[in-house]
């Protein structure tokens, strides 16, 4: 089964045939949301809205263990978690698909860093963080349908829901692998 998780504007898939709203509870707590189980193009899919039905949510209060748990316990085997999220380079423009292949992670330990601890200790590699014949499978759909599309991109996770300064959006832009530091003064208000 397939997971979607569904940010900020992505709150329901009207699209799922069949759909089953489930109440899903986890040793981590309650998940965001309900999640809503269907058919999508004849395969299941479930779906869970990550900032909650109402968008209340505020992404240091996403309870994610729960979420991926929940999730989890009804089949899931891969997740898609879609974001709508702001771009650093140019190139990217709104409503283009940006496939990370890395991320960035700039959280300040307000929420849980992972499932371990509490007497179960673990070390997992996170050099390869994301699944890389998901991400094909996502480019060659978007290729069909002529959706702009960038691979291999860096996300960049910082605690919401300040948005960062000029310095440190400039600091991001530059800490992505394969990224130049530009060492002109931008034009205002751009980065």
């Amino acid at each position: 089964m397939i997971g979607i998780i569904g940010g900020t504007g992505l709150y329901a898939m009207r699209e799922l045939g069949t759909p089953r709203t489930r109440t899903v509870s986890t040793p981590f707590g309650a998940p965001s949301a309900p999640l809503v189980t269907g058919t999508l193009h004849g395969r299941e899919v479930a779906f869970l809205a990550r900032h909650g039905l109402q968008h209340q949510l505020l992404p240091g209060e996403i309870n994610f263990r729960a979420n991926i748990w929940a999730l989890k316990s009804l089949g899931v085997r891969t997740v898609i978690g879609v974001s709508a999220v702001g771009s650093l380079r140019e190139e990217i423009r709104p409503g283009d698909i940006a496939l990370p292949s890395q991320y960035l992670d700039f959280t300040r330990g307000t929420r849980a860093a992972s499932f371990f601890g509490g007497g179960l200790v673990a070390h997992i590699s996170s050099a390869q963080p994301t699944c890389r014949a998901t991400a094909a499978l996502i480019a060659r759909v978007a290729r069909a349908g002529a959706v702009a599309l960038h691979e291999d991109k860096t996300y960049a996770c910082v605690e919401g829901p300040r948005l960062g300064t000029r310095a440190e959006s400039l600091f991001l832009r530059g800490a992505a692998p394969g990224s130049r530091i530009r060492h002109t003064m931008p034009r205002p208000n751009r980065y």
